[in-house]
């Protein structure tokens, strides 16, 4: 028995075409899962990477910010495979001013998609799951989780939200079979960072501090995400997984 092995199951992943939910979905596919690509961003690239390997895949393009998209991106995926699996909430997005002139439109905005998103989306699904006692919820946390960090308050109060939000629902669903974890990347070369890594200053001082003397890739998230979508992490629970290249031991 590989307990590992996904085959058979279906995975919505938010924020799927970029980035680390792209490497994310390519990560649950290789492991066998059929993937709904959720995103606004209109990109079929990994849609095809996934279709290439023979599994089943559906893109839905929306914008989830929006209440009512929420239930429709599910009753789609159901109407589709017939049930929900696993759900990635890795849609996020980040403002960067500093916060004395943060604006109401920017706060809501990151606010909506990184946490309100997350907690919506993650009730819809769990109401197919709880059915079959069975569901893997896997919510993108961060660094920000635990710190404040600089210049973006929005999105370290959002991600701070993710990581009670997993424990919350850990508290609720677990005694319905549905485990509720997160993970908290480090420092990864994505889209969401180009802005910061133009500042070759601000770079390599991180770099510097990172126990591992690198940054990290999508690549690097892929153990983790199909750990916690699988069997191997049935008696795990609330818990927020930090891949970091050890920062958050220093």
């Amino acid at each position: 028995m590989n307990i590992f092995d996904l085959t058979g199951k279906t995975a919505i992943v938010t924020g799927g075409t970029t980035g680390l939910g792209r490497g994310i979905a390519l990560a649950l596919a290789n492991a066998g899962a059929d993937i709904v690509i959720v995103d606004i961003v209109d990109d079929d690239e990994t849609k095809e990477r996934i279709a290439a390997m023979g599994n089943k895949v559906m893109r839905i393009q929306t914008d989830l910010s929006k209440y009512e998209n929420i239930q429709d991106v599910v009753s789609k995926t159901i109407a589709e495979f017939g049930k929900v699996d696993i759900l990635f909430n890795n849609a996020g997005i980040i403002r960067r001013t500093p916060a004395v002139d943060f604006s109401e439109r920017d706060w809501d905005d990151v606010m909506n998609i990184n946490s309100k998103t997350v907690f919506f989306l993650s009730q819809a699904v769990a109401r197919d799951m709880m059915k079959r006692n069975y569901g893997k919820i896997i919510n993108t946390a961060s660094l920000l989780s635990f710190s404040g960090g600089i210049t973006v308050p929005s999105y370290a109060a959002s991600k701070g939200a993710v990581a009670q939000i997993t424990k919350a629902l850990a508290n609720e669903w677990a005694k319905y079979g549905l485990n509720i974890n997160a993970i908290a990347p480090g420092y990864m070369i994505t889209n969401n960072t180009a802005p910061l890594r133009k500042d070759p200053e601000r770079t390599d001082s991180i770099t510097e501090r990172i126990p591992a003397g690198r940054w990290g890739n999508p690549e690097d998230i892929q153990g983790a995400a199909i750990f916690l979508a699988s069997a191997a992490s049935d008696y795990v629970n609330g818990h927020v997984l930090v891949v970091d290249g050890g920062w958050m031991a220093r």
